[in-house]
């Protein structure tokens, strides 16, 4: 079955995105830092990072088999121009399938019944490959359903002062952690890895 897993950028003091949902120029810096270029699906879309952080990148692009995303960064992306930049198949968790979509299209598929429904569907699209969940509300609730297996941070040196915490709104606290099992040292990110750990 495959391992589900969520990873996003986040400040030293907690926060994924600032009150706004912006702050993204302070922490998303080390995707341009670098000399190596990671090409994505969107050919308007090259990181430039460090060596470290490239070897991160295209490790995490091919463990991938699938995505999950809630519907709030599906329209804020536009469904990324029908396309996602690491060219995997998206699950969308939504109330209704946007006009002009399919609900099982090439590229996304939307699930309207639950998130216990999504990562089941999820888990199908990705074979043996790993299920991403998006970092938020989307997280927030995989972890609730005691989904969650792995939890990965890129931990950028910036204090954002107040924001959108990681997991917002958990109501399972405290939720506790094995490791970090894996860290890797990028330029202006520190790259870690933690799994979850089961009550006993």
């Amino acid at each position: 079955m495959s391992k589900v897993t969520t990873g996003a950028t986040m400040s030293l003091d907690g926060y994924v995105a600032d009150p706004s949902h912006g702050g993204f120029a302070h922490l998303f810096q080390w995707y341009g830092n670098g000399d190596v270029e990671v090409p994505t699906a969107n050919p308007e879309m090259t990181f430039r990072t460090s060596a470290a952080s490239a070897a991160h990148i295209r490790a995490l692009v091919e463990r991938t088999g699938a995505l999950v995303v809630g519907r709030t960064l599906f329209d804020l992306t536009n469904g990324w121009g029908g396309r996602h930049p690491m060219d995997k198949p998206v699950v969308v968790v939504t109330h209704r399938v946007p006009d002009g979509w399919e609900p099982e299209g090439e590229s996304f598929v939307f699930v309207t019944d639950g998130i216990e429904a999504a990562i089941a569907r999820a888990r199908s699209l990705a074979g043996d490959k790993e299920v991403g969940v998006n970092a938020g509300t989307i997280a927030r609730q995989v972890l609730e359903a005691g989904l969650l297996e792995e939890v990965h941070v890129d931990l950028v040196p910036v204090l954002l002062g107040d924001g959108i915490p990681f997991f917002s709104g958990l109501g399972i606290a405290p939720v506790e952690f094995d490791g970090p099992f894996r860290v890797v040292e990028g330029t202006g990110v520190t790259h870690l890895a933690y799994r979850v750990r089961r009550p006993a």
